[in-house]
């Protein structure tokens, strides 16, 4: 019998040690890049956090520096270069008038730069913006809005321009700033509708702003900026189709906000006036005119049959007269002294007078960019403008020192009728204004407009980092 072999199996102790040690360290080891990418993820989130709430804050800003420069209004008279002082100045007056303290405007003459300090948004969060506003050309201005979260910040860059705004003063048919007085049959009426007959009365030194006596009519509502002003509606004189006390309450507005009277420039016109009219020129019988300047102190009354094309510049101090049959296609601007007219500056119409539009001026090269001074009839601050006698239609805006329209002065008028004096401007007799807006200009020509901040949205980028 053949011996049986034994095996013997050597046991390698440790193996399973070592195996648990490795897979320990490479879970170990796991562990530690997860907690590593773990932590790096959540800082990223963090970043990404502040980063998303530093435009927040930016966006924040812009919505912030839109609302308030949009409620910004600077005078059109004021120059180009001098615009961004005069904005400065005009936001931070807006800032104090609303109460706002967190928010200051800053214009450095020296970068001509206007700088907003940062203003808090969310002190837990850090949230802040800052913006700073430089002008570009004399039209625009470079707005830019840094918003910041902690560490990281972010840029908007945009643009606003400069742009014209009417007057409200052209809402009305008749805007003075002295009282309004109608007796007899005088009568202010809207052709379409009643609000082109709406009036407007500042009044700043008389209590009595407005006197209706007899069967003077007023289509429209009137607004009377003095608060402590009345009216008085006498006889079957009547507002908006009611008499007396009810024609007040129902029709008179007291103590509205004050709508500024638009600024008369008439040194645009003086280029054209090249036809001199002294003393000794002849201005009876039957005579044809274009673009004349009457020397002051010529004092000439125009009589017979009148035929005047292009401008009227009259300078002061003059009487100037129309009596016989006027036809006038063009315009006439004075050159008086809005702040101190004189009494020998005048402007009398008798007679009867016919007006077209400079936009129906021939095509003489003499006329050329006149034809676009549209929506202006009368521009003569200073001088007190006299209406006696009959016209058909008015083609423009009359705005005078004085006006009063008297006897049987009849006519229509395409845009408003504006008193600059603190005199009382009058209707008195069978004078009968007739306003139709159906086709006025909103900016008439000769007059300064105000100057609002329109914002570009095209315009927005973000800057980089």
């Amino acid at each position: 019998m053949k011996p049986v072999k034994k095996i013997v199996y050597r046991k390698h102790r440790g193996a399973v040690l070592i195996i648990s040690m490795i897979f320990i360290l490479i879970f170990s080891a796991l562990g530690v890049s997860m907690a590593t990418l773990s932590g790096t993820n959540v800082q990223l989130a963090s970043n990404q956090q502040q980063v998303n709430r530093a435009l927040s804050a930016t966006e924040s800003g812009l919505n912030v520096v839109r609302y308030y420069l949009s409620n910004v209004t600077i005078s059109g008279s004021v120059s180009p270069s001098s615009r961004l002082q005069t904005v400065a100045a005009a936001l931070q007056s807006n800032l104090a008038d609303a109460g706002i303290t967190n928010i200051v405007a800053n214009y450095d003459p020296a970068t001509a730069t206007l700088t907003i300090s940062d203003v808090t948004l969310n002190s837990q969060t850090s949230q802040l913006f800052g913006a700073v506003i430089s002008q570009t050309d004399s039209n625009s201005l470079q707005v830019d809005i840094t918003g910041s979260s902690r560490r990281f910040s972010r840029t908007i860059r945009t643009n606003f321009d400069f742009s014209s705004s009417a007057s409200g003063v052209f809402d009305f048919g008749v805007a003075t700033r002295g009282p309004l007085s109608l007796t007899g049959n005088a009568r202010i009426q809207g052709l379409n509708s009643t609000d082109e007959a709406k009036v407007y009365i500042e009044s700043p030194g008389e209590l009595l702003a407005l006197s209706m006596i007899g069967n003077s009519q007023i289509e429209g509502n009137v607004s009377v900026v003095n608060s402590t002003a009345f009216a008085t509606v006498a006889g079957n004189s009547s507002i908006g189709g009611e008499t007396g006390q009810d024609a007040i309450d129902n029709h008179v507005s007291f103590g509205v906000d004050s709508v500024e009277l638009p600024t008369p420039d008439t040194s645009i016109f003086a280029s054209y006036a090249t036809n001199i009219v002294d003393a000794s020129t002849d201005t009876h019988g039957n005579q044809t005119f274009e673009n004349i300047r009457i020397v002051a102190g010529a004092n000439p009354t125009f009589s017979g049959n009148i035929t005047i094309n292009g401008v009227i510049f009259i300078e002061s101090p003059n009487t100037v007269a129309f009596t016989g049959n006027t036809t006038i296609t063009g315009l006439i601007v004075a050159d008086g002294d809005l702040d101190s007219p004189i009494s020998s500056d005048q402007i009398q119409f008798g007679g009867n007078l016919t007006s077209h539009s400079v936009s129906q001026l021939p095509g003489d090269p003499v006329f050329d960019g006149l034809r676009d001074q549209t929506g202006t009839f009368i521009l003569a601050p200073g001088f007190r403008c006299s209406f006696t006698g009959n016209f058909n239609t008015v083609n423009g805006a009359i705005a005078a020192s004085g006006v009063s329209f008297t006897g049987n002065a009849n006519g229509t008028i395409t845009n408003s009728v504006i008193n600059y004096s603190e005199e009382p401007m009058s209707l008195t007799g069978n004078a009968r204004l007739r306003f139709d807006r159906s086709a006025s200009v909103d900016n008439p020509s000769g007059f300064s407009s105000n100057q609002v901040l329109e914002f570009l949205p095209s315009s927005y980028s973000e800057l980089p980092p």
